[in-house]
Formats: structure tokens, C-alpha cells, sequence
């Protein structure tokens, strides 16, 4: 039996993060690895979206250009293999640099590919082999959500997972589950000449829960393509595509992407055998500040734990689990970040700090600007569309949280959670400079809608106004 002081479940985020810590201070350590190498975000998620999201609304721009004085927008046209086969030479470039000073200065006795499962709190087997550490790191990632009925679909379900390795877009296609992903994909797809059905059980579109951020979010989507919320998809494989059945209508595409959230790997991982309660959901009880699972030396870190499946979250989680690890028994107890989440649609989507849904709304402040005719700089772009939600807490005066949906939201969407984790309040940030004519005077506007709930008329007069 090999016998070692650390050892890292899974190459993703997280387990690469810990390990750079471990690292630099032990040989004395093993790193399994079952599937591809490189994270999520790198081969499937954030970058090779972010490069067909590109393309897109680069192509999808020429619908502006008559309005700015620009003709011959209709001889233009879109090559969809080029822009797939642009997707992954992005793709094999972002998976190769995290790979790269990573996992391939590894040794055979420091790396093994293959699929570890517990067999009791300290060891693991991996491809026959017993391995017994001293601290574990569970860090196996997620896999797409697929219900099982759907796999009878065979290639005309897609996920994020294999969208991309198409060589050419179906000419129809239904995108089943409209959070960041689903809506991000279902959009540019729209954009690049894909006719695109939107579907969404939720009564809402990604992670927006302010009533007036989810109109407009809404409002402005469905504007490029159907969108049918608060419904669920019946599938039914045909001699030529898909029928999708929603209640009273009945569609027929191509094919599905399925974008129903990703499952965290940890149902085949023998979890059961590491001596804690599951949950209902498999999960074993764990602490989110120091990621140690129960009592025991072991640490869960990243898109396993479902905490905050985000890959700058599991970059953090990944170092707190290494510093305990290492530290181990003297856990520490770390701060959490603020939280963020951006959606790169169009308008961009930015929530920050406290979610409305947590919100105790007795106690909160609460304002809403539109954008539309209402900020200089959003009409001269032809973006003046969108709104800022904004939250305060009504004793300590400080900002909460909000949901931005708007042009660059998620450049406004950084400084505000930076706001929000310096605790700042709304007078701070009204004593801030604002420049004209920028975006950032729509943000002064809902500030100064705050403030009118928060302070006194004196108070209020005693700030900064603009000439």
C-alpha cells in the first residue's frame, strides 16, 4: 500500500490551486485525476463560451450599423465551422496553459490518472491500487445535469460538455434551462443565424430575483428569441430531430442543449465509506469557511461542494482547503468573499453581495434606475437599455447587494461588490468622483435614490451635487 502525507482528488480549479500551495512546501504528496485535464471553465464552461459569445455579437452588431451611418451591413455573412473551430483553438489554448506548470511537471509517483473511490476515511483506491493519506483533498468537479430519459436522444443532446465540438450548428434548436450558461449559449447561438427556442422551469431568467431586474432582463432577451418560462420540456426523438412539447405547444428542432446545472462528482467517489452523515443530497456536512469535511482531515473544495460553483470560488476554496490541510489539526476559519456573478449576455447581467432572495426586506433600502433615455452615455452607444437594482441596509446605511442589467455590467458589478466587502456606505460612495458622460452616472443615480431613504434632508444637502 503507498502511503502519503497529502493527497489531491481531481485536477479542476480547486485541486490545482491546492496543489500549488502543497507544493512549495512537500514532495510528499499524490494527485488522482479521473477524466480530462484542465478545469471546467477552461475546456467547457466560461472561455469557450466567452469565444462564441464573441463572435457572435460581433455579427450580430451589424444590425446597428444603418443607425450609425454604416452601410453594406446586408452582404455580410457568418461561417459557423470557422467560428466552432475558432471556439476550440481557444479552448485547447486556455486548457494547455492550466495544464502547462501544472499537472505536466508532475512525476509518475505524484500523479496517477484514473478514478479514485474511499475505502475508508484515509484510503482510497485508485485503478487496484490502495493509497492511504495522512489529509485528503476532495476536489472531483461537476458534470452537466442530463435527466436519464433524455440520453435516448442520443447526438441531439447537447451539452456544454460537447456544443462545442460540433462541426456546424443545427439550424433549429431548443436550450433547455436558461441560468448563466443556458442564456449565454441561447443568445449567441440566436446570434450567429440559429433558430433558438429558450426554455426555463424557473418563473425567472440566471441568477436575477429582483422583481424589476427580471422584467427587464427578461424584456430585453426575449426581444431575439422565444423564451417560455415556468415550463417543463417533454422530449421525443423523431426520424429527423426532436419534438419538444410544452403543455399546448409543440415544437420541432434539431437538437437540445440541455443546460440544467451540473451535478457535483460526488456520488462515485465511495463518499459513504468516509464515516459522516450524508445528506438527502449525498453531500457529507461540511464547514465553508475551512472546507473541512465533519471533524476528519479531509477538505472539499470547489464545484463538488455545490457552495458557489464559480471558478474564482473554487480558486479560494482551493487554497483555504490546502492552508488546512497543511495545518491540520489548527483549523482556521476564513472569510469568505463577496459574492459576484456575471452573465456575459446582452445587456450583461452583474449580482453582487447579498442575493434579494436573502434579503430581509423590512430592514433594507431598495432602488431601481432604468437606463432607457436616462443616462447620456448608454443613448450615444445605442445601449440605453437595462436597469441597476441597488440594496442598503437601512441601520448601518451600507450597501447590501444589487443586480445590474446593463451594458458592462460586469466592470460596474467588480467595484460594487468591492463596495460592498469594504462595507462602504451610501453617502462613501456618493463622496466618490463621478465622471461625465459615463455609464457610472446611472449607478450615482440609483445611489442618490438610496440616499433619498436613508438620510435626512440635511444630511442629504450636505453632499456633493453636480453643477
Amino acid at each position: 500500500m503507498k502511503q502519503v502525507k497529502y493527497l489531491i482528488i481531481g485536477a479542476g480549479s480547486a485541486g490545482l490551486t491546492a496543489l500549488g500551495k502543497i507544493r512549495k512546501e512537500t514532495d510528499d504528496f499524490l494527485m488522482i485525476n479521473g477524466g480530462d485535464y484542465g478545469t471546467t471553465c477552461a475546456r467547457v464552461g466560461c472561455m469557450p463560451s466567452k469565444a462564441m459569445i464573441h463572435c457572435a455579437d460581433h455579427f450580430y452588431a451589424r444590425k446597428k450599423f444603418a443607425a450609425f451611418g454604416i452601410n453594406g451591413a446586408e452582404s455580410l455573412s457568418i461561417d459557423d465551422a470557422a467560428v466552432l473551430k475558432r471556439v476550440r483553438a481557444f479552448r485547447d489554448r486556455f486548457t494547455g496553459g492550466v495544464i502547462a506548470g501544472s499537472t505536466d511537471t508532475l512525476t509518475s509517483e505524484q500523479l496517477i490518472t484514473g478514478y479514485a473511490k474511499f475505502i475508508s476515511d484515509n484510503q482510497v483506491e485508485v485503478n487496484g491500487e490502495m493509497i492511504q493519506a495522512e489529509r485528503i483533498i476532495i476536489a472531483t468537479g461537476s458534470r452537466p445535469v442530463v435527466p436519464q430519459p433524455w440520453l435516448e436522444l442520443g447526438d441531439r443532446l447537447l451539452t456544454s460538455d460537447t456544443l462545442f465540438e460540433l462541426e456546424a450548428l443545427p439550424k433549429k434548436m431548443a436550450v433547455i434551462g436558461l441560468g448563466i450558461i443556458g442564456l449565454e449559449l441561447g443568445q449567441a447561438l440566436s446570434r450567429i443565424g440559429v433558430e433558438v427556442i429558450g426554455i426555463e422551469m424557473a418563473p425567472s431568467l440566471t441568477s436575477v430575483k429582483s422583481p424589476q431586474a427580471a422584467a427587464k432582463l427578461y424584456e430585453c432577451i426575449s426581444k431575439e428569441f422565444p423564451i417560455y418560462l415556468g415550463k417543463a420540456a417533454q422530449l421525443e426523438k423523431t426520424e429527423s430531430g426532436v419534438k419538444v412539447t410544452l403543455g399546448d405547444n409543440m415544437f420541432e428542432v434539431d437538437a437540445v442543449v440541455a443546460s440544467l446545472g451540473r451535478r457535483p462528482n460526488i456520488d462515485q467517489i465511495g463518499i459513504e465509506n468516509i464515516g459522516v452523515e450524508l445528506n438527502e443530497r449525498g453531500m457529507p456536512p461540511f464547514n465553508v469557511n475551512s472546507m473541512q469535511v465533519g471533524d476528519k482531515p479531509i477538505f472539499i473544495a470547489g464545484d463538488v461542494n455545490t457552495y458557489r460553483p464559480i471558478l474564482h470560488e473554487a480558486g479560494h476554496e482551493g487554497a483555504i482547503a490546502a492552508e488546512n490541510a497543511m495545518a491540520y489539526p489548527n483549523i482556521t476559519e476564513y472569510e469568505r468573499k463577496t459574492s459576484l456573478v456575471v452573465a456575459f449576455t446582452d445587456p450583461q447581467v452583474g449580482v453582487f453581495g447579498t442575493s434579494y432572495s436573502d434579503l430581509e426586506l423590512s430592514n433594507c433600502a431598495m432602488a431601481a434606475f432604468d437606463l432607457e433615455r436616462n443616462n447620456g452615455r448608454a443613448i450615444v452607444m445605442d445601449e440605453d437599455k437595462g436597469s441597476i437594482v441597488l440594496y442598503a441596509d437601512k441601520s448601518s446605511r451600507c450597501l447590501l447587494g444589487g443586480e445590474l442589467v446593463m451594458h458592462n455590467a460586469e466592470h460596474l458589478t467588480h467595484l460594487l461588490a468591492w463596495a460592498v466587502a469594504q462595507k462602504l456606505t451610501i453617502k462613501e460612495l456618493l463622496d466618490m468622483p463621478f465622471y461625465h458622460p459615463v455609464l457610472e452616472e446611472a449607478l450615482e443615480s440609483a445611489l442618490r435614490i438610496l440616499a433619498k431613504q436613508l438620510y435626512s434632508v440635511e444630511e442629504i444637502s450636505a453632499m456633493p451635487k453636480r453643477a
